[in-house]
C-alpha cells in the first residue's frame, strides 16, 4: 500500500482536487478521475483484438500498421470529453501523463507493447506548442514511458506549420489539412524499427497517417497507434 505523506494530505485538505469528468472531490489516492467515473469510462477494449479492431482497420492500406488501441470512446461535449479538453486547453499537462500511465497499465495485461522499439508522440507546430506551453501527446507519451520503459523519440519528425484545429473539419478537410505538414528529421534512428505513434484523440486518422507516411521514408518502419480517445464516426 502506498503511504501518503502528511504534507500531501494537508495540501489536499487546503486545495482539494476535483474529478476532471464529474467535478466531485477526489480522494487522496485518486488522480484526474474518481473511482466512479473510472468505472464508467466508456472503454474501447480494443487491446483485446489490437490487430483487427475498427481503429486498426482505419489504417489498413494506408500505413504498415501492426496494432491500434485507445482507452475510451470520445464524444465531443460529453463529460468524458472533459479529460481531453482540460488536457489541451486548460493548462493541465499532468492529465496527459496520468492518463498515459493508466492506459499503459491496462494494455500491459495484453501483448500490445510486445516488439515495439520506441514511441513517437505526434508533434505540434512550434508556434502552437509555444502558445500551449507543452505538447499533449508528449505528456501522454511520458506516462506510457514510465510504465513500459519504451524510449521516446521526439526529435525524429517535426511539424512545420499549424493549419488550424481539426475539430470542425470533415474527413476530406482533415486529410488536406495535414498534407505535407510533417518532416522527417532523423531517419537513421528509426530505420527498421517498430514505432508506437501516440496522439490524444483519433477521429479520421488523418494526422496519424500523414505523420506515419513521413516516418516511413526512413525505410522498413512499421507502426502501432495509441491514443486516449477514439471518436466513432
Amino acid at each position: 500500500m502506498t503511504r501518503i505523506s502528511f504534507w500531501t494530505r494537508l495540501l489536499d485538505l487546503i486545495s482539494p482536487r476535483l474529478c476532471t469528468v464529474c467535478g466531485e472531490r477526489l480522494s487522496i489516492t485518486e488522480e484526474v478521475i474518481c473511482g466512479k467515473c473510472n468505472l464508467h469510462l466508456p472503454r474501447t477494449g480494443f487491446q483485446r483484438n489490437a490487430k483487427e479492431n475498427i481503429m486498426a482497420k482505419m489504417f489498413w492500406g494506408q500505413i504498415p500498421i501492426e496494432r491500434a488501441s485507445a482507452l475510451f470512446y470520445y464524444e465531443a461535449h460529453s463529460e468524458t470529453a472533459n479529460i481531453i479538453y482540460e488536457l489541451k486547453y486548460k493548462n493541465h499537462p499532468e492529465i496527459g501523463e496520468t492518463m498515459g500511465r493508466m492506459l499503459a497499465r491496462e494494455l500491459e495485461r495484453s501483448d500490445f507493447f510486445e516488439g515495439i522499439d520506441g514511441i513517437v508522440p505526434i508533434p505540434l507546430a512550434r508556434k502552437r506548442e509555444r502558445q500551449r506551453g507543452y505538447n499533449q501527446s508528449m505528456e501522454i507519451a511520458r506516462g506510457v514511458n514510465e510504465v513500459t520503459g519504451l524510449p521516446i523519440y521526439n526529435k525524429v519528425v517535426r511539424r512545420n506549420k499549424f493549419e488550424g484545429s481539426q475539430t470542425t473539419k470533415d474527413r476530406w478537410e482533415r486529410n488536406e489539412n495535414v498534407e505535407k505538414v510533417f518532416e522527417l528529421t532523423d531517419s537513421s534512428t528509426i530505420r527498421g524499427k517498430h514505432m508506437l505513434i501516440i496522439d490524444d484523440v483519433v477521429t479520421t486518422g488523418a494526422t496519424i497517417i500523414a505523420c506515419a507516411k513521413e516516418l516511413a521514408k526512413a525505410g522498413d518502419v512499421k507502426f502501432s497507434v495509441l491514443s486516449l480517445g477514439f471518436a466513432k464516426s
